[in-house]
């Protein structure tokens, strides 16, 4: 995933979500959770160009991201204890990245997967 279309894609798949844009500016791009309207994921583009999600990650987890990968970074204009930014330049596995999507949404959501 390299591309906001694949994120918002992927995002859109997961129950009861919708796509907003609520600052006034096209950027800026959130999928929020429709019973309780919390944010899961936060799509912009950067000034290099590269397209950004940021994602809520559990803080047992912050870390491990982090040092996972050095395209994970704490997160852009939010808490950094619970956020990651994630920055799509084609050096983290899809599936990682739906990993780190799915586990945001878990925690606005409050479900639970084993």
């Amino acid at each position: 995933m390299t591309d906001r279309k694949s994120v918002l894609k992927y995002c859109l798949t997961l129950p009861d979500t919708y796509q907003d844009a609520p600052f006034h500016d096209e950027n800026w791009q959130l999928v929020r959770y429709r019973k309780n309207k919390k944010a899961f994921a936060w799509t912009y583009e950067w000034e290099d160009g590269t397209i950004r999600v940021n994602v809520k990650v559990d803080p047992q987890w912050r870390d491990f991201w982090r040092q996972a990968y050095p395209s994970v970074i704490p997160g852009y204009h939010q808490n950094k204890e619970h956020w990651n930014t994630v920055i799509l330049d084609g050096s983290i596995p899809d599936k990682d990245i739906k990993r780190m999507i799915l586990e945001s949404y878990d925690l606005i959501t409050g479900k639970i997967r084993s």
